[in-house]
């Protein structure tokens, strides 16, 4: 394994670039924010996955929704038509396609026009990085899942599937913040060795390289598996799930307080801070989510 800075359906099952998705379980499952949601705070897990409590929208959040649809529009696209100035083009009608589907971000993000100029600014530097007319993406916006042998489930969106001709799968993934401090980056590495785990597990070959790309200060992050790694993070993997399983048999999802609580958007349900935690939901078979939402 190598780190520096710098679910796999097959073919005929993925969303590709110029796609639709395809119909996925909707069993509870594990993907990376949900289980670093649990290991920073096995509440903010029950409160997110369980009683399925909305985070806070934030204007953050909302520029990467629409850079990342951007990218995903500009794939879409034949090689030659993949130029700066249309992907810059592509910006404005993804943020008028995700206020479409959610009216009340009108109140996240008053100045439209400064908002679009960021995002923008964020396009541009993704062409710093890499040459989107030089490569055919296999598959972009996948949503996918993997059942480990001991039963649990994973589930993770990947931004872009590269596969080379002789075979090579490599897994990019867009981040429109700035790389990670060092003491962030184990972080980062959870989620590219989750995402390698799916491909290995869906596809039965460990992908060469998985990339993370930083918009924000032009930098990336590069992880290169190997086998004996991954059958590792799979055994771990499979405890965390173990772990809130066996919480979610009792409800006991306890607080977990530390320097993160003040950028918690549930401190009003947080015994911790005074709040009035919900009724325990329980511990359901099936969620009942649209395709294409995050639920565990």
């Amino acid at each position: 394994m190598t780190l520096t800075a710098q679910t796999l359906a097959p073919p005929d099952a993925s969303r590709t670039c110029d796609g639709p998705a395809e119909s996925v379980s909707r069993r509870l499952a594990l993907s990376p924010s949900r289980a670093a949601d649990f290991k920073q705070c096995p509440l903010k897990y029950r409160l997110r996955a369980l009683d399925r409590i909305a985070e806070v929208p934030s204007r953050v959040a909302a520029r990467g929704t629409v850079v990342h649809a951007a990218l995903e529009s500009l794939y879409a696209l034949e090689k030659c038509e993949r130029t700066l100035d249309r992907a810059l083009d592509l910006v404005e009608p993804a943020w008028t396609a995700l206020l479409a589907a959610d009216p009340q971000l009108a109140d996240v993000v008053a100045d439209v026009e400064r908002f679009v100029a960021e995002a923008q600014e964020l396009v541009r530097a993704y062409y710093k990085l890499e040459d989107p007319t030089r490569f055919e993406p296999e598959a972009c916006e996948l949503l996918v899942e993997t059942e480990l042998d001991d039963g649990t489930l994973l589930r993770g969106f990947l931004d872009r599937i590269d596969v080379a001709p002789d075979g090579r799968v490599r897994i990019v993934d867009y981040k429109t913040g700035r790389s990670p401090a060092l003491v962030r980056e184990a972080r980062a590495l959870f989620q590219m060795k989750f995402y390698a785990l799916m491909i290995l597990r869906i596809r039965g070959v460990v992908p060469t390289q998985l990339k993370l790309l930083y918009l924000s200060d032009g930098e990336s992050l590069v992880y290169e598996p190997d086998r004996a790694e991954l059958a590792r993070f799979e055994r771990t993997l499979s405890a965390i799930w173990n772990a809130i399983s066996a919480a979610g048999a009792t409800g006991d999802f306890r607080p977990n307080p530390g320097n993160l609580c003040g950028w918690c958007d549930f401190k009003q349900y947080c015994p911790e801070f005074g709040g009035a935690l919900p009724d325990y939901p329980g511990w359901p078979d099936a969620v009942d989510h649209p395709v294409g939402t995050s639920t565990a």
